[in-house]
Formats: C-alpha cells, sequence, structure tokens
C-alpha cells in the first residue's frame, strides 16, 4: 500500500517517514519473535524445546496435542490453572472496588494531600515487587496469612488497585460533574446518583482496569513464591516449578494458551478505548 505523505514533504522528510516506519517493524519483531516460536514448538510432538527434522519438514506426524492433554491429565496442572482463575477473580473484584472508590476520591478537588495520597496508592507499580512480597511475608507471618487463599488475594489486591485508579482516573478526567449535581437536585441520593449516571460512564475505565488487574494478578510469580503454600500453586509458579524439576513442552503449551487469553484481553481493552473515546465525542 502506497503512504500518505502532506504535499508539503520533500524527499529526504519521505526518506525519514520510511526509516522510522522500518525500524518501527523491526522493533515490533524484535518483541514479538521469541512470543510467537514459542507457539509451534509446543505442538512438538518430542519432549523438545526445539524444532526437529519432521517440524521443519512439515511433517504431519511431528506435530500432537499431547503436551495440552497433559495439562488436562496432570493433576498438578489443573489445582494450578483453578487457582490463578480463583485469586484472580476476587483479587479483581476486590481491586475494581477499592480502586474505583479511590479514583473517585481522588478526583474530588477538595481532597486533602491528593498528590501524596495518589503517590503512595501507585507505589506497588514503582517499588520492586520483591521488596512488596518480602515485606508481605514478615507482615503476614504475624497474622498466619502466609500459605493461604486470603494473604495471596490481599496481595494480588494491592497490586491491581494502582491499574484500576490510573484507569478510571483518566475516564474521570473527561466527565461532567455537572450530570451527578443534577441527579442530586432532582432528588437523588449520592448513592443513586453515583449508580445510575456516574458508573454507567466511567463504566469502559473500570472494565479496562479490571482487565489489567487481572492480567497482573494471572502472571504474578514473585507473591506466589513467597506468600503460597503447596495447596496454592499458580500457573507462573507451577511453571517456574517445572523449568527447574521436569523440562517438558506442557510449559509451552500453558504459555500459548496465556498468549492467547492475553491477545484476547487486549483487544477487549481496544475495543473498550474504543468506545470511551466514542462516549468522549458524544457519538
Amino acid at each position: 500500500m502506497k503512504p500518505h505523505w502532506p504535499a508539503y514533504y520533500t524527499l529526504a522528510q519521505k526518506a525519514g517517514s520510511l526509516g522510522v516506519t522500518f525500524y518501527a517493524c523491526l522493533v515490533l519483531f524484535f518483541l514479538i519473535m521469541p512470543i510467537l516460536v514459542i507457539v509451534p514448538l509446543s505442538f512438538n510432538a518430542q519432549p523438545f524445546f526445539s524444532f526437529t527434522q519432521g517440524m521443519l519438514r512439515l511433517d504431519p506426524d511431528a506435530y500432537s496435542l499431547k503436551w495440552y492433554r497433559e495439562i488436562i491429565d496432570n493433576p498438578n496442572w489443573m489445582l494450578a490453572v483453578r487457582n490463578s482463575f480463583f485469586i484472580g477473580i476476587v483479587a479483581t473484584l476486590l481491586s475494581v472496588a477499592l480502586g474505583t472508590l479511590a479514583a473517585v476520591g481522588m478526583t474530588c478537588p477538595y481532597m486533602p494531600a491528593r498528590r501524596l495520597i495518589m503517590a503512595i496508592m501507585l507505589s506497588p507499580m514503582i517499588v520492586p515487587v520483591i521488596i512488596i512480597a518480602a515485606g508481605m511475608f514478615f507482615a503476614f507471618s504475624r497474622f498466619d496469612l502466609v500459605g493461604t487463599f486470603t494473604g495471596l488475594i490481599i496481595a494480588h489486591t494491592v497490586l491491581g488497585i494502582p491499574f484500576v485508579l490510573i484507569s478510571v482516573s483518566a475516564t474521570l478526567s473527561g466527565f461532567d460533574t455537572s450530570l451527578y449535581r443534577a441527579a442530586l437536585n432532582l432528588g437523588a441520593s449520592p448513592m443513586r446518583a453515583f449508580r445510575d449516571v456516574t458508573m454507567p460512564l466511567i463504566r469502559p475505565g473500570v472494565i479496562s482496569g479490571g482487565l489489567f488487574a487481572f492480567v497482573t494478578s494471572f502472571d504474578e510469580v514473585v507473591m506466589v513464591i513467597f506468600l503460597a503454600g503447596p495447596g496454592q500453586r499458580t500457573i507462573p509458579r507451577q511453571m517456574f516449578a517445572g523449568l527447574r524439576e521436569q523440562i517438558n513442552p506442557t510449559i509451552l503449551a500453558i504459555a500459548t494458551a496465556l498468549i492467547v487469553v492475553s491477545i484476547l484481553f487486549l483487544v477487549s481493552i481496544e475495543l473498550l478505548r474504543r468506545r470511551t473515546e466514542r462516549l468522549r465525542s458524544g457519538g
């Protein structure tokens, strides 16, 4: 497809534009290739982490779904899948509830020490996770929360709240507060005005923040290493253990499944972003 340049572009500007595009494609290729290599290797019929001669010849016998069946047949993997979804869903619900309330409070112009509170609430995104995990380990040990689902859910909620806070705050920045005040003037209670007026307009930001919180929880391994017991293994923890104890392409199969889930989340986030833009433009 021929690029469309402005009429005033000189030859040098056109060459620079093509160079930037080519460089961007190289960077994208560099980032995507290691991920894409995992997908065909997960169908390897042999227990290797490399392409066999049969795979390179596209021999059907060199490909197999047995590593995907291994996930279903192995009780450790199924326990990790159930734990990841359970912890991720509960932590996401808590993150959405707490992060949304925090975002609404942070947008209030009369909130004292707003910048300081915002910085503290965003600190889990800035401070290295291993430091947070070590601190939580010593704190949770005093309350017997180490090795429990409650401790893991609290830890993952702490990591997910900043994403919800940022996403909802960005949505609230374009919110017309006069709509909320009009609902109050018409006799609605603050809770009903928030539920019927504010919430429908900021829902795309809330859902986007929830998706980011879920992905963060689903991908977290450091917290699990510090806080989880044998019964709270998650998918990343099981993958980490598999690399150390028994290397086989089952790890590549679950990684491929996670790639598919991540793509679905990215598509959902992009659709929500477009919907938010339409709401802001009044379309």
